[in-house]
Parts: structure tokens; C-alpha cells; sequence
């Protein structure tokens, strides 16, 4: 949830001023990389949270995560990029553990079979 309201909901709200503060490290342009990062911020978070297609979530989340820290901020120490690595150990363990009992895909099997 902190990263949906932290960092995605400010991107998705002001679109337009956050073009010109995005970092573009593969020189994709500022709309599809900040659109790439909203998908990532916003999306991803609520597929976790609801627990619907939730180890597929974590992968956008963790390139995101990677490429901001040993891409555009490779310059910070570990002590600056912490919690950006703690994230990255969070979400890696929700890739490998799943989503658990309170999924929306275990309590409706019938509505959600293949998500």
C-alpha cells in the first residue's frame, strides 16, 4: 500500500508535472517510462493486495525497484537505498510464497479459476 499512495497515486494524479521530474534511464521518453511506473505503482499493488494474479504483479514491481536503485540511483550506499532494498526483499517473497490464504482467487475458486 505505501508504494500505491506513496509514489503511484502522486504520479497518476499529476501526470503532466511528473513528465518532466521522471528519470528516463533507457530512453524509452518520459510518457511510456512514467506510464510504465504507474503500472507498476498503482496496478501491481492492488493485484497484490487483492491477491489476483499476485506473483505476476511482483515482477513489474521488482524491475522498477532494480533499475532505481542500480540504475539511476547506483550512486546511493546502501545506507540511502535501504528501504528501497527492503522492498525488493518484500515483494521477492511474495513472488516466491504467493499470495497465502486470504486471496481473492482461494475464497471465490469459481469467479476467479484461471487469474
Amino acid at each position: 500500500m505505501f508504494l500505491l499512495f506513496v509514489h503511484g497515486l502522486p504520479k497518476l494524479l499529476d501526470f503532466k508535472a511528473q513528465l518532466s521530474l521522471i528519470e528516463d534511464p533507457f530512453h524509452l521518453g518520459a510518457p511510456l517510462t512514467l506510464s510504465m511506473a504507474i503500472f507498476a505503482e498503482v496496478l501491481c499493488p492492488l493485484l497484490i493486495l487483492t491477491g489476483v494474479l499476485a506473483r505476476i504483479a511482483c515482477l513489474p514491481i521488482l524491475f522498477l525497484l532494480l533499475v532505481a536503485l542500480v540504475v539511476v540511483h547506483s550512486d546511493w550506499s546502501v545506507d540511502q537505498g535501504q528501504f528501497g532494498w527492503l522492498l525488493i526483499i518484500i515483494f521477492t517473497s511474495v513472488l516466491i510464497a504467493g499470495p497465502g490464504r486470504l486471496a481473492l482467487t482461494v475464497r471465490l475458486p469459481g469467479a476467479l479459476r484461471y487469474a
